[in-house]
């Protein structure tokens, strides 16, 4: 028996979207020029031969098979995959179909939350009377920006966002996974540790040398021994490893930051390379803040070492600016003062903020 909308809603439960969708930047330049379709696609930084610096954007599934990834050195992945196209990201085309795909999801939401320029949280608790028609509306969803857009897109179904979250990724490409209120243990139990938001490759090492190898395992280790050895990150794991998120869908307005970050393939105590690191993302970041027509004032840098310890910095400048060389003398001042010698570094992220309308400014030269 299916639930009014209403009624499904007075009962404290949710039903949450999670769209994603399908290696978006080389979904959308295979759109875009078709003689490429078919053939491994990479975006990111310019390979230059094997030499080139700068990481992986994305790549679309043919590239996977060589085992392409995202956030792998671009030598790398010119290594593994040297017959892939190499395209520079195009941020102003990725913007633009990004904003159509999210204008047409959002009008299906009773609340709409845009989570990267490629995903998105929907709650439609208040717009279908159950399970079944979630799943009506979910492919609804899917066809029209197929239709509309030729992208598809994957969707997880679940009572909340996180576990709506890792079904969207279960069955890619152009997937539709549902997993029902009292489905979500059985759902959980068996997927590898690693599919659970925030574990990445170091802390799945370390939950393995526990045996720690399933979500199941993790849901059922003792969270005081968790705790004990992650800190906070230890019971926040334990309670997403039993499905359980109260987080809310969202709304934000307008663009409040620009932000890149990169994981290294290996953790990395070499400053050359993290310096290198620094300056890509701060050209990617200057791209994507001079095509929204923003100048920006206060600059953030994070690093993250092994065992997950963050960091971050920042520095308000006394003018707004959208010159690389004011963005990467400050990030490189910032990570300067900051950076632990000798600690191997995990991750590096770049973001800008109190960002303003350049169209009305005078830009600096």
């Amino acid at each position: 028996m299916q639930l009014e909308p209403t009624r499904f809603h007075e009962l404290n439960m949710r039903i949450i979207f999670h769209l994603d969708m399908d290696h978006f930047y080389t979904a959308v330049e295979e759109r875009e020029r078709t003689e490429i379709k078919g053939a491994a696609v990479i975006v990111g930084a310019d390979p230059k031969e094997g030499k080139g610096r700068g990481v992986v954007s994305t790549s679309n599934y043919e590239a996977r098979k060589s085992g392409v990834r995202s956030g792998m050195p671009i030598s790398m992945a010119w290594r593994l995959c040297p017959r892939a196209v190499y395209l520079p990201p195009n941020f102003p085309l990725y913007i633009r179909v990004s904003g159509e795909i999210m204008v047409l999801a959002r009008k299906y939401a009773g609340k709409f939350e845009q989570w990267g320029i490629d995903e998105a949280f929907l709650d439609v608790t208040d717009k279908v009377g159950g399970w079944a028609e979630a799943e009506v509306l979910a492919r609804q969803i899917k066809a029209e920006i197929k239709e509309k857009e030729g992208l598809t897109a994957s969707i997880g179904v679940g009572p909340n966002k996180l576990v709506a979250k890792v079904a969207s990724d279960f069955q890619k490409p152009d997937g539709l996974t549902i997993v029902k209120e009292e489905e979500v243990e059985k759902f959980l139990d068996p997927l590898p540790v690693r599919k659970l938001l925030w574990v990445g490759r170091k802390t799945e090492a370390k939950l393995k040398e526990l045996g720690v190898n399933t979500i199941g395992d993790l849901a059922r280790y003792d969270p005081t021994s968790l705790t004990s050895m992650f800190g906070v990150m230890g019971l926040q794991m334990h309670l997403m490893a039993k499905g359980i998120d109260k987080s809310g869908v969202e709304e934000r307005m307008g663009v409040k930051s620009v932000s890149h970050e990169t994981t290294f393939e290996e953790d990395t105590a070499d400053s050359t390379v993290i310096f290198q690191a620094l300056d890509a993302l701060c050209e990617d970041v200057l791209k994507e803040t001079v095509d929204h027509h923003l100048l920006f004032k206060t600059v953030i840098v994070k690093i993250r070492y092994q065992g997950f310890e963050t960091h971050t910095r920042s520095k308000t400048l006394p003018f707004l600016t959208n010159r690389l060389r004011d963005l990467q003398k400050t990030a490189n001042e910032l990570l300067f003062a900051n950076l632990c010698k000798d600690r191997k570094v995990r991750l590096i992220g770049m973001r800008v903020s109190s960002l303003v309308s350049g169209e009305k400014q005078r830009t600096l030269v």
